[in-house]
């Protein structure tokens, strides 16, 4: 049985622990052995407040980069010689930011010194930190190894690639953690001519994988159709875009190997590829966040006049209320409320179906038709952004009464979900407001292609684009 927030506890009480003792032990070291002019008695030593303070902020420092770097995402697949490579990096760019923040200022004798108290640091941090992370890591992978423990996995397929997949699985010479608790059948109408005999249970079809999955908690889906199924695949993948924590694993055959889709984790196990990967890395997804915050908190309080100007001006241009809200599709397929100023007059939906702008719109009032044009009706999704349920850049939400007519003609639009919603996108800057279905579904290509390329520096580029868009007034 995995108890995941027991692990991450053991990981998180030996990191805030052996920093604390590391931290500790150069202070005394440094006082009494580098500075000149050093503690003749090592209880003075503990008169310094800075030896307090260090106490107090370094652990939880430490904790914070290590969280931002993922440590403790994941933490039953921690491999031993990543943990080697990730903590060794971790401790040089934490003991870096130390070393500036608090250290340089001190006095000592010479270049030599301040040199001597890196390596000690570094040193000491490192080896400290990563022993007890290894004795963990080394006793969960044991246990897996042992089959004590495991992955409930669930196998997409009941013919020859399927049973040859999981033949294979089941025979590694070093136990991949995959504890298979049953197949899905790849025909809607059940288990008929199944190449599974009695290794494991049909447990449904696909038309019943969501409900499946989260019944049974599955963590790993490992997809194996036959060659003429394979165009179900983006279906399938898309239509689990708001269940978390799962894993979505593909066969890798010889071409994947020679595109190098496929990356070894371990010298023993079964080439597959890892297809529901996170989309950044953890301290990139921190980073993200931070930006989003401040960004937003810097943008509503020197926009402030003009969230003023402009809600006298569209109070006194028209009917209604100053600001508008509705309901959108966002993050793992949740509704939320997003916010706009209103640009169009009171009950332009008026028959209650849902309707998309176009360029000569009678619904939209004079001023909203500027507001449009400059983007100044979006600035209220600032709050949105703060509230989390947005970002500043990621691809635009819509609303589930058109996803549903997108995802028709473009099935693979579920996978936008993977990642918040953003008040401006690549495909915003690219092609603009969509007027129809067609056009969305025209404006995806460049929301997928964001979603392959999402980092910080796309965020930055996007970013730089629209204040542009915006200056020259040429939004859509």
């Amino acid at each position: 049985m995995m108890n995941r927030k027991k692990q991450v506890a053991k990981y998180v009480v030996a990191d805030f622990l052996t920093a604390l003792l590391a931290w500790v032990l150069f202070f005394v070291f440094r006082k009494i052995t580098i500075e000149n002019g050093g503690f003749e008695d090592i209880n003075h030593v503990f008169d310094d407040r800075n030896l307090y303070f260090g106490v107090v902020f370094v652990p939880l420092f430490w904790l914070f980069l290590y969280y931002a770097q993922g440590c403790y995402k994941d933490v039953y697949r921690k491999s031993r010689l990543r943990e080697l490579s990730q903590t060794f990096w971790i401790s040089v760019t934490g003991i870096v930011i130390i070393f500036f923040a608090l250290l340089l200022d001190d006095y000592v004798g010479t270049y030599r010194n301040y040199y001597l108290s890196f390596v000690i640091l570094l040193a000491s941090h490192f080896v400290l930190t990563y022993f007890p992370r290894l004795i963990i890591t080394s006793s969960t992978v044991r246990k897996i190894h042992s089959r004590k423990i495991g992955f409930p996995t669930l196998i997409i397929g009941n013919q020859k690639r399927a049973l040859t997949l999981y033949n294979e699985l089941q025979s590694q010479k070093i136990y991949s953690g995959n504890l298979f608790i049953g197949y899905i059948s790849q025909c809607k109408k059940g288990n008929a001519e199944s190449a599974f005999s009695n290794e494991i249970p049909c447990l449904g079809n696909i038309e019943q994988l969501k409900d499946i999955i989260k019944m049974y908690k599955v963590e790993e889906l490992i997809i194996a159709l036959e060659s003429d199924d394979e165009s179900k695949l983006y279906k399938i993948v898309s239509s689990l875009e708001s269940i978390s924590n799962l894993q979505i694993k593909i066969p890798a055959d010889r071409k994947d190997i020679l595109l190098g889709r496929v990356k070894m984790t371990a010298i023993f196990l079964t080439p597959l590829i890892l297809i529901s990967q996170q989309l950044m890395p953890q301290w990139q997804v921190v980073l993200k966040r931070l930006m989003d915050i401040v960004i937003s908190l810097l943008a509503i309080v020197v926009l402030l006049p003009v969230y003023i100007i402009t809600s006298v001006i569209v109070w006194s241009t028209s009917k209604g209320h100053i600001f508008y809200r509705q309901e959108r599709i966002g993050y793992k397929g949740k509704p939320f409320y997003m916010h706009k100023f209103r640009s169009m007059y009171v009950d332009a939906e008026e028959k209650g179906v849902p309707m998309l702008s176009n360029d000569n719109d009678s619904r939209i009032t004079p001023f909203g038709k500027f507001m449009r044009k400059v983007r100044l009706d979006e600035i209220p999704q600032f709050y949105n952004v703060l509230r989390g349920t947005m970002s500043l850049v990621g691809p635009r939400p819509e609303r589930q009464y058109f996803i549903d007519q997108i995802v028709k003609q473009a099935p693979e639009y579920r996978l936008l979900h993977n990642i918040k919603p953003g008040i401006t996108s690549w495909g915003q800057v690219k092609f603009g407001y969509a007027e129809n279905v067609d056009e969305m579904v025209e404006r995806l290509k460049y929301d997928l292609l964001y979603l392959e390329n999402i980092s910080l520096i796309t965020d930055i580029k996007i970013l730089l684009y629209t204040v542009i868009i915006v200056f020259q007034g040429r939004g859509k």
